[in-house]
């Protein structure tokens, strides 16, 4: 049975004849702009695929209460906000400030937000999804703000104000829309909304005027992104320091380690380049892609032998993955991940 979300009364009767597999092929129309709905809510793309499938069983087993007095898609974002809320209270989070000292910094600047629960969303799942959009709608997963600033700001939002902006400024919902929604008032939805806006103007980087996804890599982000690989495979500090911007900032979540400024970062680079120092990493490789609309590349070491610092051929194994925000042609903010979220992007642990 297939039905279409433009014969509602088809839809309805496929969602409560009982039939699994009918039932599958339409909740699978929405999971990834669902994923990327509850990514928005958690900030944790592992534990958005749980509440994704959470919202599945959900569904399923409520699917008797789909009367068709909104679309099939608006119930299953009831039933995934739903299930978001619940995890955040049942565990709620705190966003932090990192602790005052800079790693090795010699820039003054405030502590940024800490957010261990963090995680990168491949660009490529939003790209397959839009281009195999069955319906207008689920088209909007490509549009979305979702870069990690963003995301960060909205951390710091109580979770019902953070569904209230989501609906409104991401999704574009209506006021009623989103009141009928979250089972509130128009007026209280307006009020979170106000709230909401003000607190997250207020921790998006500065110079950071609207919230609109980025568009396509430019010609020179992606020669600047090709800099940055070439610089790491010939571990060369000064031309890493040629591409960053006085005051960049470098965090590691969920380690508690951050640095600023063009000086610090080096620094750390220029050890971990040193086959003298012990903090060298050994030979680098790096495989570029994107992550939450931004340039981002994954990271190979070969490690050297434990008798000498000394290079010995061998496999390059996953380091680290890191999401760059580019301004006026330098880099800004570099976000560092551990390689368990390789495999999000469709990338080995081990290069040859």
């Amino acid at each position: 049975m297939r039905a279409s979300e433009a014969d509602p009364w088809a839809v309805v009767a496929a969602v409560r004849a009982g039939d699994e597999s009918a039932f599958a092929e339409l909740f699978e129309r929405h999971r990834r702009e669902l994923h990327v709905h509850c990514y928005r809510m958690l900030g944790s793309f592992q534990e958005s695929e749980d509440l994704v499938q959470e919202t599945f069983l959900r569904a399923w087993r409520r699917r008797s209460t789909f009367e068709g007095r909104s679309t099939f898609r608006a119930w299953l974002y009831r039933i995934a906000t739903n299930a978001c809320l619940d995890v955040l209270d049942r565990h709620p989070r705190r966003v932090y400030a990192y602790d005052a000292t800079a790693g090795t910094a010699t820039v003054e600047a405030d502590p940024p937000s800490a957010v261990p629960w963090l995680g990168p969303y491949p660009d490529l799942l939003l790209d397959a999804s839009a281009s195999g959009a069955p319906d207008p709608d689920t088209v909007v997963v490509a549009k979305e703000t979702i870069e990690l600033a963003f995301l960060v700001a909205i951390q710091h939002l109580p979770p019902r104000q953070r569904a209230v902006l989501i609906l409104r400024d991401v999704l574009g919902w209506s006021a009623a829309e989103t009141a009928a929604l979250l089972e509130g008032s128009v007026a209280s939805v307006k009020s979170a909304l106000a709230r909401a806006r003000t607190t997250v103007k207020g921790h998006l980087p500065a110079r950071r005027d609207d919230w609109a996804t980025p568009a396509d890599p430019t010609v020179e982000e992606r020669a600047l992104l090709q800099r940055y690989v070439d610089a790491h495979e010939r571990a060369d500090p000064n031309a890493v320091a040629a591409l960053l911007a006085d005051e960049v900032r470098l965090t590691m979540p969920p380690e508690p380690v951050w640095f600023v400024g063009r000086e610090a970062i080096v620094g750390l680079h220029t050890e971990v380049f040193d086959p003298a120092s012990p903090r060298f990493h050994g030979r680098w490789r790096g495989v570029s892609t994107r992550a939450n609309r931004q340039p981002a590349v994954t990271h190979y070491c070969e490690r050297p032998s434990a008798e000498a610092t000394r290079e010995l051929p061998g496999a390059f194994k996953a380091q680290v993955l890191d999401v760059l925000r580019i301004q006026h042609g330098a880099i800004v903010e570099i976000t560092s991940f551990e390689p368990s979220v390789f495999g999000a992007f469709g990338l080995p642990l081990t290069l040859p």
